[in-house]
């Protein structure tokens, strides 16, 4: 990285973003956000060393792993690597941050962010993910490798700690910029909560308190007072939305104007919810084939019909959707009869 792009994070001025979710955050449901007021967006986490051996295989291979670091160029967009060896974790950044691989898309990334926070087992069995915050020094290394071999700003996604004995993200954030990083956002979750209700403010406080880089705070943000509220209590720079985001794109636009003290905007009516989950199905189609498309947007639609009325027999009818038809078939139903009453989330 050279020294112009070392000063600036790719975080500066964002005060809303889109946050990283396996199987969610793909290429349309982030110009979807984008289109929403979202100003900044994350992958899907990427395996670096499936990415790394992906490249090494016969080029007539698929490039599976690859088709997830795209970006489009529609909102700036980090890629997210996990993993534990140094080694890996560099050379998957050098690849993507230049282009230099099989199977990219023609548009790189405005970052390269590190994932020190997802929890599933299979993920921190192998030391990576939410295990790296039982390391720093490790944490430190692989920061700082990645940061020398990315042409583009390198940022870390990380929780609270390990569990509520070691709450230990400041020191984790602390070690991260030292070694580089030029932006931190931290989900004030512990590991061993994965998602439960409930988070813990002061953590992202620390950091904020600890760190000179741009701090984004993250977790329980399912309204513009959530994300008020942990703007005024930790004093971090902007939020991360993850799962409130999901069938309420919405919410990015209401956060905006709350953070800039304008009129909220009117909530969307149930018409306009059901043809959102419409266009959601028609961009996953066109991007992904129809049969891989309906498949990847199942859940997300079934968010967007949630709390409307028939939702129950929708839901089950859009997971048993096997075509396109099939699943437009069931919000065109329910657009048609949206006239006659007035649901809003």
């Amino acid at each position: 990285m050279n020294q112009e792009q070392s000063k600036k994070s790719p975080l500066d001025g964002i005060s809303v973003m889109l946050a990283p979710m396996a199987g969610v955050t793909d290429l349309s449901m982030r110009k979807i956000c984008a289109g929403q007021g979202a100003q900044y967006a994350v992958t899907e986490m990427v395996s670096a060393k499936a990415l790394v051996f992906e490249q090494l295989s016969r080029p007539s291979a698929p490039a599976k792993t690859a088709e997830l670091c795209r970006a489009d160029g529609v909102i700036p967009t980090a890629v997210q690597i996990f993993g534990s060896e140094p080694e890996f974790m560099a050379e998957a950044a050098r690849l993507i941050s230049t282009g230099a691989y099989r199977g990219f898309s023609g548009v790189l990334p405005s970052a390269i962010d590190i994932n020190m926070g997802c929890p599933v087992k299979k993920v921190v069995c192998c030391g990576e993910g939410s295990a790296l915050m039982r390391d720093p020094g490790l944490i430190a290394d692989i920061v700082s490798a990645v940061v020398s071999a990315s042409s583009i700003p390198v940022t870390v996604k990380i929780r609270a700690g390990w569990d509520n004995e070691h709450k230990n993200a400041a020191e984790c954030a602390a070690a991260a910029e030292a070694a580089g990083a030029a932006g931190v956002c931290v989900h004030a979750r512990t590991r061993m909560q994965f998602y439960a209700p409930g988070i813990d403010h002061a953590v992202i406080g620390e950091v904020k308190a600890r760190v000179g880089i741009p701090v984004i705070g993250n977790g329980d943000i399912y309204t513009a007072d959530d994300a008020v509220k942990m703007k005024q209590i930790t004093g971090c720079d902007g939020v991360a939305v993850a799962r409130g985001a999901m069938g309420n794109p919405w919410l990015f636009a209401a956060i905006r104007a709350a953070f800039e003290g304008r009129e909220p905007p009117a909530p969307p009516s149930a018409e306009e919810i059901l043809r959102g989950a419409l266009t959601l199905l028609h961009l996953t189609v066109a991007d992904k084939g129809e049969k891989r498309g309906v498949a990847e947007a199942k859940v997300t639609i079934s968010h967007y019909v949630r709390g409307l009325r028939g939702a129950a027999a929708a839901r089950t009818q859009i997971m048993e959707a096997m075509t396109a038809a099939e699943m437009e078939d069931v919000l065109i139903r329910m657009i048609a009869s949206a006239a006659d009453y007035s649901d809003i989330r």
